[in-house]
């Protein structure tokens, strides 16, 4: 794989990972368009988000910390946090392992995933507008740390929708996280830390499966250059996204969804 289309891959994997946009969808809609094709391009689409990963490792790191400390019984709150999330991990997990094949033979694919952008952004302009006219009262959103191991749950079973290119991870497990009683900052705060154990997760899964075609067809230098392009565009785009939520909803992302699958149709498909 040339950098230059390494690069681009890391570039959209980064800022579209924790966007509720999908970044699978947004990959295999460019790999589309450069020509990039067969399972170890789609390995390396998986692989890459490791990048995201360490994003999230650094800009939440005294989470991180506290559910290590939780771990090891010094820290309450991390230790809930730390369930919480495995069990939301779950879910997604078995379903992975149980559907990867098919999911990567009948889903990855342009038609799909400009389903799954236009059904997620009606959705998403739904729920957002209905929030908005029914916000809860004052003091009344819950926070990461007074979450049930049911709401944990409810976001894991929410999170398999993602399973489906172009669905997107954060949005289904942000909008499962709002219906938690969270505040739109605090869901994604959620979802990042979700993305660390199902991330890192899809990673190995693919490496294993399809490490061998990975070196071999993509190389070790074209995984570099996405790895470390993820990275830093995922650490702006974390950013960027809580900052936007404690002042504006996640309307505007379901009208661009609408607005790329109605682009992408009418460009490759009609």
């Amino acid at each position: 794989m040339p950098p230059s289309d390494a690069i681009l891959l890391g570039l959209l994997e980064g800022l579209t990972e924790f966007l509720p946009v999908s970044s699978t969808g947004h990959l295999i809609l460019a790999s589309y368009v450069i020509g990039a094709s067969g399972s170890a391009v789609k390995a390396f689409e998986v692989v890459i988000q490791s990048g995201a990963v360490l994003a999230v490792l650094g800009l939440y790191w005294s989470s991180a910390l506290s559910m290590w400390r939780g771990a090891l019984g010094r820290d309450p709150d991390g230790r809930r946090l730390l369930v919480n999330l495995l069990v939301s991990f779950l879910p997604a997990a078995v379903a992975g392992l149980l559907l990867h094949d098919v999911i990567k033979d009948a889903l990855f694919g342009v038609r799909p995933v400009i389903t799954a952008l236009a059904a997620g952004g009606v959705v998403m302009i739904v729920v957002d507008r209905w929030r908005r006219a029914h916000p809860l009262p004052p003091g009344c959103e819950r926070t990461l740390h007074t979450l049930t191991t049911r709401d944990a749950l409810i976001i894991g079973v929410a999170q398999c929708l993602s399973l489906w290119p172009g669905m997107s991870r954060a949005m289904v497990t942000m909008l499962a996280g709002l219906s938690r009683g969270l505040s739109p900052v605090e869901a994604a705060r959620y979802s990042f830390l979700l993305a660390l154990p199902t991330l890192g997760a899809a990673t190995a899964l693919d490496m294993i499966v399809h490490g061998d075609a990975l070196w071999r067809e993509i190389g070790p230098d074209a995984v570099g250059y996405g790895l470390a392009t993820a990275g830093l565009t995922a650490a702006v785009a974390v950013t960027f996204l809580v900052r936007y939520l404690t002042r504006h909803g996640l309307e505007v992302f379901g009208w661009y969804r609408l607005g790329l699958a109605g682009a992408v149709w009418w460009l490759a498909v009609r």
